[in-house]
């Protein structure tokens, strides 16, 4: 997730300054330019931890030097230590038990109730991923930058990642390891997709919020709390396109994030959805889906929206994945899903062409909330 205020509707910092008043009066676009992205990434942690941050995601280290630089840090390192757990958790090889005993083992060590990490050498060896391979080979000087922070980052970090970790063990006992050919398995209730949204990326929603009112700005109490389930929401709308796109993808490993009883209730089974004409059976149901995404991404605006504007940075971090988001939303609306020889995504000049707009919008007044809306339309 990366995170933001129409000023005709208020402003959560204390100052009463028009936002989009003051950007137009102290900002050229070059300076614009160079406060939220001109500008290369500084050293986040150490050499040695940044590279394996940017060698572990190619689509996520680029965004981080959007953010400010109190918690682009935290932000990243977090990042690691939860590509830790999923490369753990997404292993295709042994036995389920034992990458539960392992990612277990690895977060008792990352939330200090233990001091000896398992050994990690075996599983780097079946990684497809070099740079996974790599940085389960560095588990250790990755924990260790946890100290770098103050005790309340290193609690906001280690309180999301338990969350997150405690959602990968749930889908290894649910399903068990991913693995080609093998039998099907369904989730049985929307709310255990709902709660799996949460446990996955609704809590990066709440670390997220967390550390920007700890760090950048703080609201009333009544609006901290509208602002927190906005974010949690933020999050759920990333992991529900997540879903929605790679379904061909996790059913061939056998995961099927769409509840059984909602396909019985339209005559499908997870194993019909193999079949790419079952989108004509499958689409109002897919349909509901994306509406609830869109309601999600919904919340993600107005979560953009009561950023104060002088925090450029976040405001930008955040505008990028909601755009993104809504592009591929309205991509799968219009495309079939179940044609896994067809990726949906959006694709990279319009990747591009978001970063020109961003920059745009936030030299207008009111351009931001334009944006976005308009955005939702295409």
């Amino acid at each position: 997730m990366i995170c933001a205020f129409d000023y005709t509707r208020g402003n959560l910092s204390k100052s009463k300054k028009p936002t989009s008043g003051f950007i137009l009066e102290n900002l050229h676009s070059s300076n614009l330019f160079r406060v939220i992205g001109g500008s290369s990434i500084s050293v986040l942690i150490n050499e040695e931890i940044d590279k394996l941050l940017e060698t572990t995601s190619r689509s996520f280290y680029p965004t981080l030097k959007y953010l400010p630089k109190k918690i682009r840090g935290q932000i990243g390192l977090l990042y690691l230590l939860a590509r830790i757990a999923d490369t753990i958790a997404d292993s295709k090889t042994g036995e389920t038990d034992t990458l539960i005993d392992l990612i277990t083992k690895y977060n008792d060590v990352a939330q200090g109730n233990s001091k000896q990490l398992p050994e990690f050498s075996e599983l780097s060896k079946i990684q497809e991923n070099p740079a996974e391979a790599k940085l389960l080979l560095n588990v250790q000087p990755v924990v260790d930058a946890l100290e770098v922070y103050s005790k309340e980052d290193q609690q906001r970090m280690l309180e999301c990642l338990d969350i997150i970790i405690a959602g990968q063990v749930l889908d290894l006992q649910r399903f068990g390891i991913a693995k080609e050919g093998g039998t099907i398995s369904c989730l049985d209730t929307e709310d255990e997709l709902d709660d799996y949204t949460f446990r996955v990326a609704g809590c990066v929603g709440v670390f997220w919020t967390k550390m920007s009112l700890a760090h950048m700005f703080k609201p009333t109490n009544k609006k901290e709390d509208f602002f927190m389930q906005q974010g949690i929401r933020f999050g759920k709308a990333l992991q529900m396109i997540n879903i929605m796109r790679d379904i061909p993808e996790d059913l061939r490993f056998g995961r099927c994030y769409v509840p059984s009883p909602s396909l019985e209730n339209i005559g499908l089974t997870a194993e019909s959805l193999l079949q790419k004409d079952s989108i004509q059976t499958f689409r109002p149901l897919y349909d509901s889906y994306l509406d609830i995404t869109d309601a999600h991404l919904d919340a993600a605006v107005e979560y953009i929206l009561m950023i104060p504007g002088i925090q450029f940075r976040s405001r930008a971090a955040c505008m990028l994945p909601v755009l993104v988001g809504q592009r591929t939303v309205s991509l799968l609306r219009k495309g079939n899903p179940l044609d896994s020889e067809r990726v949906i995504k959006v694709s990279r000049d319009e990747m591009k062409s978001y970063f020109k707009k961003i920059m745009k919008a936030m030299l207008v007044p009111g351009g931001v909330k334009r944006l976005l809306m308009k955005n939702k339309s295409l």
